[in-house]
């Protein structure tokens, strides 16, 4: 992981080839991030990896309700020479909970950015296949959100049969 120093030497030279791109970069528990712009996503990523950055190993979504931008997308980034890891992280509103696909430049991200989508509700502009790949398509809502409703259906033991007979047939 590179370390404070580092962070902000990488920040600084995105922030100089993307301006506007780095909004924030935090060092905590020997772990970087940098949070950018959402605009910037695809070129902040195309710079990491000129900078050895070349594995994408996770796509992540993210809520911070009750905060507003709400809805997170982080990115892990691996050096696997130096065995350095970066996290990426951008914030978008649920009134417009979209941000451009990483997919045509990182291909892994193409199922984990369905599956931020099919829990979150973040659309990712450009996808080659955006559409639900763990809930059916006929499905309300986002599971993942925090204010999702955590109700349901009662489930029934053997134990309260007498209270619901004939429940099995």
């Amino acid at each position: 992981m590179p370390d404070q120093v580092g962070l902000e030497l990488i920040a600084g030279q995105l922030e100089q080839t993307q301006p506007g791109s780095v909004l924030a970069t935090t060092y905590f528990r020997e772990r970087g991030s940098i949070e950018i712009a959402p605009a910037h996503v695809r070129a902040v990523l195309a710079a990491l990896r000129e900078r050895g950055f070349g594995a994408l190993m996770s796509v992540h979504g993210v809520d911070y309700y009750p905060d507003e931008p709400r809805l997170g997308v982080h990115y892990e980034l691996l050096d696997m020479e130096r065995v350095d890891r970066v996290s990426v992280k951008l914030r978008v509103p649920t009134t417009a909970a979209s941000v451009d696909s990483v997919t045509p430049d990182w291909p892994t991200a193409n199922h984990q950015e369905r599956e931020v989508y099919d829990m979150f509700g973040v659309r990712f502009d450009g996808h080659p296949d955006l559409r639900r790949i763990l809930m059916p398509e006929d499905y309300e809502g986002y599971p993942q959100r925090r204010d999702f409703p955590l109700g349901g259906e009662p489930v029934l033991f053997t134990y309260n049969d007498a209270t619901s007979p004939g429940w099995t047939r």
